[in-house]
């Protein structure tokens, strides 16, 4: 985690409060150590650039989560247009 948050030049108070938010949920290795992947880095520092802003944690989080999901929705719509282009 001290590791995590020294990449994205914040602390460790701010990742465990983007856990307790559910907008990240790292894994833990056996020793017990949150491991986090480069998506929810990124994540991460998205949530970051919105708090740094004055938004909120919370709503840091809802943004994000929905920024997210918009971009999931995107891909999945241009999917199907390709496919429906190939029929």
């Amino acid at each position: 985690m001290g590791r995590a948050a020294e990449m994205l030049g914040t602390t460790p108070a701010f990742l465990r409060a983007l856990g307790e938010a559910r907008l990240i949920t790292p894994l833990r290795s056996t020793g017990g150590h949150r491991r986090y992947s480069r998506y929810q880095l990124r994540i991460a520092a998205r949530a970051r650039e919105l708090v740094d802003g004055g938004t909120p944690v919370d709503a840091a989080c809802r943004i994000v989560a929905l920024e997210d999901q918009l971009e999931e929705a995107l891909k999945l719509n241009e999917e199907m247009r390709h496919r429906r282009g190939a029929s």
